[in-house]
């Protein structure tokens, strides 16, 4: 009797060993997905860096050397992005992280087949040609977006080609590990991509995706790294005797940029629905136009007010510049939402990020601030006016602290985005991304009724 309990006890432990190992080998497998897609993330986000860079300088010699011929390459620029986006992908305009939110929510077994429309190789490549395009003639858009877009594409089309017999991997986890882990590459910024992920990607509890999303933050954030180097995306403003008083122009600034940023969003989903109406030919016009205003800018008024506007960020923290013309934030502004208004690819992230630099720029002006507590504001300013716009305030300010190392001012970075959030809710319930993710799925179903209604077969 003993004798049969010892090999049935023997037989236990054998079987549970074997799924052990079947588990540990099954869990190996899943996250080799996440690891390939992060490795492949990190090596685009860093070649789209190079290149938005090497475009942006283009575009510096051309004002520097032959302004004038930004009425001509401007225009031509913006219609030739819009159109390369209208005729081959139009899901890759905009930023993309309306389009990363909109797959998420429809990353089901109803709707899996409608995410193609959304993610996919071809909106990586339209996604960086037509942005690159739309920077050369100066437009006021940035690549963060877009290479959340271009991230969650390329995880998503790892887990299209995953065989049958492999593990299963959730497409949806997948989904949101791919953008955070392209912004995380984009800005150099892991924290970032985090907590991107869980306060603006998806509602579901983070224990239900956390290793995969720490895994691939950290793998696609490592690859920029390796080959760039260590860096920080804007680098070490000087921050040291700040004054507790500073507080309250904090809280000015924070409710200035908030109320600037949220209405930023308001007129753009105003211009979008306006300029959805236009005609072939008014459209063309619309684009063309819209190229001018922004040649007019740099020609007439600030040569240094197109573009990114990284420039301006580097310069007003870094140099001793630090106070910015009055016009400034009404060219930044209006200049962002004229760009991205256009039809073409191109992020709001790092223009939303100059336009609160200035903002709390001119705010230290009008009190004729020094340099460190000028710092401070800028960078107040840029945390509150990403709030205002995408209703972010926790990635908004730690993307502020990781991008400059300020982490000893990380209460007065959240209080601004904090406070901009309270205004900015104040003036619309929702952000920007989530009214455009509505038109997306809307767009969506509405061609898939078109196309059964034409009598083709959906599949």
């Amino acid at each position: 009797m003993f004798s049969l309990f010892n090999k049935a006890k023997k037989r236990i432990k054998e079987k549970l060993g074997i799924l052990r190992v079947n588990k540990i080998k099954n869990e190996a497998l899943s996250a080799v997905p996440f690891w390939i897609g992060s490795i492949i993330t990190g090596l685009i986000a860093v070649l789209y860096a190079k290149l938005f860079y090497w475009v942006e300088e283009g575009t510096i010699y051309i004002i520097q050397h032959a302004a004038y011929l930004l009425l001509f390459i401007t225009p031509m620029c913006f219609l030739f992005s819009w159109l390369i986006v209208k005729w081959f992908s139009p899901y890759s305009k905009g930023s993309g992280i309306p389009q990363v939110i909109a797959s998420i929510e429809l990353t089901n077994p109803k709707h899996n087949y409608k995410v193609n429309s959304l993610l996919s190789l071809r909106i990586i490549f339209i996604k960086i040609v037509s942005s690159l395009i739309m920077v050369f003639g100066g437009g006021m858009i940035g690549r963060e977006g877009p290479t959340i877009q271009i991230g969650a594409s390329v995880f998503k089309k790892i887990s299209d080609i995953l065989p049958s017999w492999y593990p299963k991997v959730s497409r949806r986890n997948m989904i949101v590990t791919g953008a955070a882990a392209g912004l995380a590459a984009a800005f150099n910024t892991p924290l970032g991509g985090i907590v991107f992920a869980i306060e603006e990607l998806t509602k579901t509890h983070f224990s239900f995706f956390k290793s995969a999303l720490l895994t691939g933050v950290i793998i696609s954030g490592l690859t920029a790294l390796t080959i760039l180097g260590p860096y920080l995306y804007l680098g070490y403003p000087q921050l040291e005797n700040i004054p507790t008083w500073i507080i309250i122009l904090v809280f000015l600034t924070a409710i200035i940029a908030g109320l600037m940023g949220s209405l930023s969003g308001r007129l753009i989903l105003l211009l979008l629905g306006k300029v959805k109406k236009l005609n072939k030919i008014p459209r063309v016009i619309y684009v063309i136009l819209s190229g001018v205003i922004i040649a007019s800018f740099a020609i007439f008024i600030d040569a240094g007010s197109i573009g990114s506007g990284k420039e301006i960020m580097l310069s007003t923290l870094f140099t001793s510049d630090k106070h910015v013309e009055w016009y400034i934030p009404i060219l930044r502004i209006s200049g962002s939402i004229i760009s991205f208004c256009s039809g073409a690819s191109g992020g709001i992230f790092a223009p939303s990020l100059c336009s609160g630099a200035t903002i709390g720029s001119l705010i230290a002006s009008l009190f004729h601030l020094p340099g460190n507590e000028s710092n401070l504001l800028i960078l107040c300013g840029m945390a509150a006016f990403l709030t205002g716009i995408t209703r972010s305030p926790f990635t908004s300010s730690i993307l502020v602290i990781e991008m400059t190392n300020s982490h000893f001012i990380i209460f007065h970075l959240m209080l601004a985005a904090l406070l901009a959030n309270i205004i900015a809710s104040a003036v619309s319930r929702h952000s920007i991304y989530d009214y455009l993710k509505d038109n997306y799925i809307k767009e969506i179903h509405s061609d898939e009724k078109q196309v059964e209604t034409s009598g083709h077969v959906v599949t």
